[in-house]
C-alpha cells in the first residue's frame, strides 16, 4: 500500500465538509462535543480519536476507517520526517 505524500490532516478535511454557513459552535453542537475540543481538531492542534471518528461518520454518512485511516496516514507521515533511531532488527532463535 503506498502511502499519500504530506497529507492532509483529517480537520483540514472535515474544514471542506462543513457548510460555509455553520459555525464550529452549531457544528460542535451536533456532533456533540466542545466547541474548543472540535476547534482543536479543526486546525490541526489535536487529532481525531475512536470517539471522534464514530461521531463523524455518524454525522456525515462516512465510516469511522475513513477518519481514522487519515489520522494514521498523517500521524505516520510526521513521525516519518523525524530522524529515526538506530534500532537492531530482533534475531529470532530456531526452533
Amino acid at each position: 500500500m503506498s502511502r499519500m505524500h504530506n497529507p492532509p490532516h483529517p480537520g483540514e478535511v472535515l474544514r471542506e465538509w462543513l457548510p460555509e454557513d455553520m459555525t464550529v459552535t452549531q457544528a460542535a453542537k451536533a456532533l456533540q462535543i466542545s466547541r474548543v475540543m472540535l476547534s482543536k481538531v479543526l486546525n490541526a492542534r489535536a487529532g481525531v480519536t475512536a470517539s471522534m471518528a464514530l461521531r463523524l461518520a455518524a454525522w456525515l454518512g462516512t465510516s469511522p476507517e475513513l477518519w481514522l485511516g487519515m489520522q494514521t496516514q498523517f500521524d505516520l507521515w510526521q513521525a516519518e520526517q523525524q530522524p529515526a533511531p538506530a534500532i537492531q532488527p530482533l534475531e529470532r532463535r530456531a526452533a
